[in-house]
Parts: C-alpha cells; structure tokens; sequence
C-alpha cells in the first residue's frame, strides 16, 4: 500500500515550562486552543501532514517538557530531529533570557543541520515584558529565522511550522547537509553562541 505522504520531518519544541509548548502543538495539529493545559511530563508527540508546495509531507512534532528535572529525558529525543521550535513568552521575561541556555543545549544534542526558528508566545497580550525588537534582536545575532505569535488568535502559528519544513526540505535537497541521525561529534558542531558575520532574519513572508 502506497504511503499518503511523501516524507517524514521530526520536530522538536523547544523552551521553559509554561510559555505554551503544548497549546501550540494543539493549535497547529488539531486546530484547537485551550486556555489551561496541564505541565507535560516528559515527552509527547502529535502528527500532521501538510502541503508543502504540491508534496504531502508528514511532520512528527514532539512536545517536551520545560522543568528542569526533565531537561535529561529530553535530551534523548533530539537523536533524528531534524527541525526545533524554540519558544519564548514575551510575558515571561525570564522564558527570554533562557534563550541561549536552549541553544546551548540544542548545539550540544542536535544535529549540526539541524533547522532552528525562534518564535515568541502571547504576542497578543498587553502585559507583554520583551518586545518585537529585543526578539529580532537576538534572532539575528544568532541567525535564526523569528516570528511572534499566538495560540489565542491563532496568529503565525501554520507560518512557523511551515517555515521549519520548507527549510528542512532545502537541506535534504543540498547534498551537502545530509541530516544525521545521531548526536554530532563535538568537532563537527557549530558554534550556534558565536554570531554570524552575515545576519540576517526570517519573517513569515521570506520563508
């Protein structure tokens, strides 16, 4: 039997307890938003086939848990990721200046190919604590495709899921960037904590 996609693309997301990792799971694989959620424990995982350009492609999206005593487990997971979202809340000043703690733990476990967009959580709120710029701001010192978005008004949500596949697409497609399934040798890892000399930024309409 045939399969009804052509390709799976596991995905991780990524980010402190309680900025919303599970509510956007939710809203982008069953179009639904909640406004409680209980803390995941440990892993959980959701599946979606998208349009990606005329090719159905199967995205796995694991939702991981922020607390620092599962932070071990989670590391497990990163073996044959391929795309990571890592989420911030811009109500939750400390959930930003976690941020390079997340890149550090991704450039320790992830592939070096693998695809990182950094988005930020509730940008509908008025209590908002880190602004639009400071997010663009450290996306492009660490070169790192950004939205804001939304999982009450559903806003950029598809955009960012949608960015990650197309970019992981581009990689499969270059023969240079083969994706690997086991954590990279330390020699081989980037280093994601030193800016890139060519910055630049992602918005929803450039991916």
């Amino acid at each position: 039997m045939a399969l009804d996609f052509a390709a799976t693309y596991k995905i991780l997301v990524l980010g402190d307890s309680n900025v919303g990792k599970t509510c956007i799971v939710h809203r982008f694989c069953d179009e639904r938003y909640y406004e409680t959620y209980i803390s995941t424990i440990g892993i959980d995982f959701k599946q979606k086939i998208i349009n990606l350009d005329g090719v159905p492609i199967k995205l796995q999206i694991w939702d991981t848990a922020g607390q620092e005593r599962f932070r071990t487990l989670t590391t497990a997971y990163y073996r044959g990721a391929m795309g990571i979202l890592l989420l911030y809340d811009v109500t939750n000043l400390e959930s930003f200046n976690h941020i390079t703690y997340w890149l550090q733990n991704i450039e320790e476990n992830a592939s070096p190919h693998c695809i990182t967009v950094l988005a930020g959580n509730k940008c509908e709120s008025k209590d908002r604590l880190v602004d639009t710029d400071n997010g663009q701001k450290i996306a492009e010192h660490f070169d790192l495709p950004f939205f804001e978005v939304s999982c009450k008004d559903n806003i950029n949500i598809e955009a960012c899921f949608m960015c990650i596949a197309r970019k992981i697409r581009q990689k499969r497609e270059d023969k240079d960037y083969p994706f690997l399934d086991a954590p990279p040798n330390q020699d081989d890892k980037p280093d994601l904590l030193k800016p890139k000399t060519d910055l630049r930024s992602c918005t929803s309409s450039s991916c």
